[in-house]
């Protein structure tokens, strides 16, 4: 099964931000990177959703919630945040993995 991959507008404003954040305080050259490799690790999500572990956040919310980290290099340095429902993985939050947790009312 192919699962849609479709982020909340808040999710989206998130990926965004940290790919500005990546090219002010590191580089141009990184930031791209950074986002074409987390996009398509994000992509991969389409094919096996369920392989990712829960997110810190599941308990928090009625239904599971489950983690992709990435990072540049051995070093993750952020989570999307998501929830399979049907055919759908729906991404509701880009952290960083020191930021804190997605709370029931960011979504």
């Amino acid at each position: 099964m192919t699962y849609r991959i479709t982020f909340t507008s808040k999710a989206k404003r998130e990926f965004n931000q940290a790919a500005l954040w990546w090219a002010e305080h590191r580089s141009r050259d990184q930031a791209a990177r950074w986002l074409d490799g987390f996009e398509a690790a994000i992509a991969s999500l389409a094919e096996n959703p369920d392989k990712h572990p829960l997110a810190r956040e599941d308990e928090s919310f009625p239904f599971s919630l489950r983690q992709l980290l990435f990072g540049l290099g051995s070093k993750l340095t952020h989570r999307a945040i998501f929830r399979v429902r049907d055919d759908d993985v729906v991404i509701y939050g880009i952290r960083h993995v020191a930021q804190c947790d997605l709370q029931p009312d960011d979504i």
